[in-house]
């Protein structure tokens, strides 16, 4: 089997059949207009497989949309040509194959990301190992995968993820504050030091990040819905994807990670001065 690179691990539509308009359930919020049950195509999704408001999505009410990434796992379980619409018993193996296969395409974009770090020697091979594995997994018939346990998997494969950031973050000094899984719903955090801070998990819905140094700061999961991060510096972050710049705000002044582009809505925000404020000292805090 050849083994999935980088390329394979971005959403290609056009070699996808719709799948994330189909197979996932969303319901009427903020994020979408309208309740879809799982396994009912978008009223959005036409007969060559494209979305028929794609341009607008967001103006009509679809922002989950945008945000939304397969990391390629829709072209995967699309190769060979089939087809959802092709009869019921071909469209269930795809949708419960789509299911598993898009959250292990997720696993191995992080382990493409963590081995990309340069880790010690040992923790290279554990993560190089983990990342044939998921890729096997991933490439496993539909039964196969309707039996593994993602969950439980992604739970072995995090530690090692972990380690790897947290070896980055105490590159070149003491590793800054840890925030794993806070709850920042619409922090101000512009005083506060995020350089190397370990903010794996973290929820920052509506965070103020202004301005902020996020230099070598663990965002692997960070929820940055409506996150402001006008003038921030997130391009030497870790695990950032662009989903989570894409659920964010920022403009032209925003630092990106490599490889990282700016989201399209961002030019249509104002551009307002931002100062840059000292972090307050994070000397003798307590870490959680």
């Amino acid at each position: 089997m050849t083994e999935t690179g980088p390329d394979d691990l971005r959403a290609d539509c056009s070699r996808c059949v719709g799948l994330c308009c189909v197979a996932p359930a969303f319901a009427a919020s903020a994020d979408f207009a309208i309740d879809k049950p799982a396994g009912r195509p978008c009223p959005h999704l036409g007969a060559d497989s494209r979305c028929g408001i794609h341009a607008q999505l967001r103006e009509r009410g679809f922002p989950g949309c945008t945000v939304f990434d397969c990391f390629g796992a829709g072209q995967r379980v699309t190769s060979g040509g089939r087809d959802w619409r092709d009869d019921r018993a071909t469209a269930r193996a795809m949708f419960d194959t789509f299911a598993v296969v898009r959250p292990l395409h997720e696993l191995l974009w992080y382990l493409t990301e963590a081995l990309a770090l340069d880790p010690p020697p040992e923790l290279r091979a554990a993560l190089t190992e983990a990342r044939a594995e998921t890729d096997r997994l991933a490439g496993g018939d539909p039964e196969a995968l309707r039996a593994l346990d993602v969950d439980a998997y992604r739970g072995r494969v995090n530690p090692l993820l972990s380690r790897a950031g947290d070896h980055t973050r105490a590159r070149g000094g003491r590793p800054g504050v840890d925030r794993r899984g806070a709850a920042l719903f619409g922090a101000d955090l512009r005083r506060v030091d995020l350089r190397r801070a370990n903010l794996r998990g973290a929820v920052l819905i509506g965070a103020d990040l202004r301005g902020v140094d996020l230099a070598g700061a663990d965002l692997t999961g960070a929820d940055l819905r409506g996150a402001d991060l006008r003038g921030a510096d997130l391009s030497g972050s870790l695990f950032v994807h662009q989903s989570q710049l894409d659920a964010a705000r920022g403009d032209r002044r925003t630092g990106l990670p490599p490889g990282r582009s700016r989201p399209p809505h961002w030019t249509a925000l104002p551009l307002t001065p931002v100062r840059r404020r000292p972090p307050a000292s994070t000397a003798g805090r307590r870490r959680r």
